[in-house]
């Protein structure tokens, strides 16, 4: 799920994202920074989270993941990119954000 916010922050994606729980996540595949917030003491399920500020506005593209990828050497996993689960912790990352602006 993407969604789109002011960016008026002047904060970093590291602080911004750690205010809202979330800690950054580095791929051994891949050279991308993304973001994730454990449900539980488990490595999954997770919500994952990429952050981009362009043009004055943070772009947030948000899934959760339910599990680790079934078949080695692909990228495919159980996951939700939308939904009342997903529309919920956006709406919560935005409630939190907006207490800092």
């Amino acid at each position: 799920m993407k969604f789109i916010i002011k960016d008026n922050f002047s904060d970093n994606n590291l602080e911004l994202l750690r205010k809202c729980g979330y800690h950054p996540y580095q791929s051994s595949k891949s050279n991308t920074l993304s973001f994730q917030r454990r449900l539980t003491s488990l490595t999954y399920p997770h919500f994952h989270l990429f952050l981009i500020r362009k043009n004055q506005q943070l772009i947030f593209n948000l899934h959760l993941d339910q599990k680790k990828p079934s078949y080695q050497g692909f990228k495919a996993h159980s996951g939700e990119k939308e939904g009342s689960v997903i529309e919920n912790e956006a709406r919560r990352i935005i409630n939190i954000l907006t207490k800092f602006k």
